[in-house]
């Protein structure tokens, strides 16, 4: 099939590298014409603006928007509904918020143009491992879009599926989102508890490299630590500074509105927090009542 991938950063222009590998033809634009130039050598058809970009579509024509969630998807989004025509359709495969999706799939059924919410999961290596989706719309705008979603998926059959209305693949991706952030401090966690028992002399990639295999803790997170341990052993190219996307956000966000209790996921989110902030007043103010109430020890700042 034929689409045009709006936006060319890392990930749309991998997910146009992939699209092509396997047949496809994309119709690829950017503000940025150096990222149009590079996917026009690697097959794509170039387009220097939106309306170009439609232009070289037949019809039914079907738009995937990769661009940063907020105000660039709005703007893009409608733009392309005056652009398309009743029976198109336009796909956000970015991390909007569900609640918008939900918005924009229903301005866009007013105008008969179809909207689908895609939470991609895969980061930089969804170009050769392919990647997760959980895909949001009505069931004929997933059908028209099958091939092209089978091509970015691990497999045809695997690592992608509708989960439901406009606003659900975005939704469960939020979540898919929340409990990386858990599983990730849990890591984080583990490996700092490893690296403290200095007495033992621990090679933390060597435990890493045992835990991949057989353990019931083995994932693909723990492929990445593994990597990341070979590479620095300490990590002393690295600041204690981690940032959040905001998915992290919405997911405790929505477990309060749904009364759901979600601590895992909640305290990953604040260690997050945490990280950015070495003066830390909250700590400070620890240290000043234990000296208050205990006249226990404090350090003064240097």
């Amino acid at each position: 099939m034929r689409l045009a991938m709006i936006g060319l950063g890392k990930m749309g222009a991998n997910m146009t590298q992939r699209l092509l590998q396997h047949g496809h033809e994309v119709v690829a634009f950017d503000l940025n014409a150096e990222a149009v130039a590079r996917a026009q050598a690697a097959g794509a058809r170039g387009a220097h603006t939106l309306e170009e970009a439609v232009a070289a579509l037949s019809p039914p024509r079907a738009a995937w928007v990769m661009v940063p969630a907020g105000k660039p998807v709005e703007r893009v989004l409608h733009t392309l509904a005056d652009l398309l025509d009743p029976g198109d359709v336009v796909v956000d495969g970015g991390n909007s918020n569900y609640k918008d999706s939900v918005r924009r799939g229903r301005m866009l059924k007013e105008k008969g143009i179809a909207f689908l919410d895609v939470g991609v999961s895969g980061g930089v290596w969804g170009l050769t491992e392919g990647y997760g989706m959980m895909v949001g719309g009505e069931p004929e705008a997933v059908e028209l879009l099958r091939p092209a979603l089978e091509a970015l998926a691990p497999a045809p059959d695997r690592g992608w599926g509708h989960v439901g209305p406009s606003g659900a693949g975005h939704f469960v991706k939020m979540v898919h989102n929340g409990i990386e952030y858990g599983m990730m401090q849990a890591y984080a966690e583990g490996f700092a508890l490893l690296q403290a028992k200095q007495d033992f002399g621990l090679d933390l990639h060597q435990v890493a490299e045992i835990w991949r295999f057989g353990t019931v803790i083995r994932s693909w997170l723990l492929d990445l630590a593994a990597r990341a341990l070979e590479e620095d052993a300490e990590l002393q190219d690295l600041a204690a500074w981690v940032d959040d996307s905001g998915e992290g956000r919405w997911t405790v966000e929505e477990a309060i509105d749904l009364a759901v209790p979600a601590p895992v996921i909640t305290e990953a989110l604040f260690a997050r927090f945490r990280s950015r902030r070495p003066e830390n007043f909250a700590d400070r103010m620890l240290a000043a009542l234990r000296n208050q109430f205990g006249g226990h020890a404090v350090k003064k700042r240097e």
